[in-house]
Protein backbone atom coordinates (compact mmCIF):
# COMPACT_ATOMS: atom_id res chain seq x y z
CA UNK A 1 0.00 0.00 0.00
CA UNK A 2 1.21 3.50 -0.59
CA UNK A 3 1.20 6.25 2.11
CA UNK A 4 1.39 10.03 1.42
CA UNK A 5 3.18 11.82 4.20
CA UNK A 6 3.01 15.42 5.31
CA UNK A 7 6.13 16.40 7.37
CA UNK A 8 7.84 19.27 9.01
CA UNK A 9 11.34 19.77 8.66
CA UNK A 10 13.17 22.15 10.64
CA UNK A 11 16.42 24.24 9.87
CA UNK A 12 19.22 23.45 12.33
CA UNK A 13 21.07 26.63 11.05
CA UNK A 14 17.93 28.98 11.10
CA UNK A 15 15.48 27.09 13.39
CA UNK A 16 12.82 28.08 10.56
CA UNK A 17 9.97 25.34 9.65
CA UNK A 18 9.18 23.70 6.59
CA UNK A 19 6.11 22.05 5.57
CA UNK A 20 6.25 19.39 2.87
CA UNK A 21 3.92 16.49 1.13
CA UNK A 22 6.15 13.19 0.13
CA UNK A 23 5.72 9.54 -0.81
CA UNK A 24 9.06 9.09 0.34
CA UNK A 25 10.43 10.31 3.19
CA UNK A 26 13.80 9.64 3.52
CA UNK A 27 14.56 10.57 -0.15
CA UNK A 28 12.48 14.19 0.36
CA UNK A 29 14.58 14.73 3.15
CA UNK A 30 17.94 13.98 0.89
CA UNK A 31 16.90 16.50 -1.21
CA UNK A 32 16.44 19.07 1.23
CA UNK A 33 20.00 18.65 2.68
CA UNK A 34 21.60 18.09 -0.71
CA UNK A 35 20.36 21.98 -1.39
CA UNK A 36 17.79 20.26 -4.60
CA UNK A 37 15.18 22.38 -3.33
CA UNK A 38 15.51 25.64 -3.96
CA UNK A 39 12.82 26.66 -1.53
CA UNK A 40 15.20 25.12 1.73
CA UNK A 41 18.55 25.12 0.62
CA UNK A 42 19.62 28.34 2.62
CA UNK A 43 18.84 26.28 5.77
CA UNK A 44 20.77 23.24 5.87
CA UNK A 45 20.55 21.19 7.64
CA UNK A 46 17.47 20.17 8.28
CA UNK A 47 16.20 17.63 10.47
CA UNK A 48 13.04 15.72 10.83
CA UNK A 49 10.60 16.71 13.60
CA UNK A 50 6.59 15.63 12.40
CA UNK A 51 5.47 13.44 10.17
CA UNK A 52 1.42 12.33 8.99
CA UNK A 53 0.71 9.18 6.89
CA UNK A 54 -2.64 9.05 5.12
CA UNK A 55 -3.65 6.29 2.53
CA UNK A 56 -5.09 8.76 0.23
CA UNK A 57 -3.37 11.60 -1.80
CA UNK A 58 -5.81 14.11 -1.92
CA UNK A 59 -6.05 13.93 2.03
CA UNK A 60 -1.99 14.34 2.64
CA UNK A 61 -2.70 17.34 -0.23
CA UNK A 62 -5.24 18.89 1.69
CA UNK A 63 -3.38 18.87 5.24
CA UNK A 64 0.06 20.11 3.55
CA UNK A 65 -1.84 23.31 1.95
CA UNK A 66 -3.41 23.78 5.81
CA UNK A 67 -0.35 23.72 7.03
CA UNK A 68 1.15 26.00 4.66
CA UNK A 69 -1.42 28.89 4.30
CA UNK A 70 -3.45 28.68 7.49
CA UNK A 71 -1.59 30.10 10.82
CA UNK A 72 -3.85 28.21 13.09
CA UNK A 73 -3.01 25.19 11.41
CA UNK A 74 0.49 25.86 11.93
CA UNK A 75 0.13 27.43 15.64
CA UNK A 76 -1.29 24.05 16.57
CA UNK A 77 1.40 21.79 15.17
CA UNK A 78 4.37 24.04 16.91
CA UNK A 79 2.35 23.73 19.95
CA UNK A 80 1.93 19.85 19.66
CA UNK A 81 5.45 19.49 19.19
CA UNK A 82 7.27 22.44 20.98
CA UNK A 83 9.55 19.71 22.84
CA UNK A 84 10.88 17.84 19.69
CA UNK A 85 12.18 21.33 18.14
CA UNK A 86 15.32 22.75 17.79
CA UNK A 87 16.32 25.34 20.24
Amino acid sequence: MKLYTVYVIQSKKTKDLYFGFTTNLSERLKHHNDGINQSTKFGIPWILVYCESYRSEEDARAREKGLKHYGNARTYIKKRIKESLVK
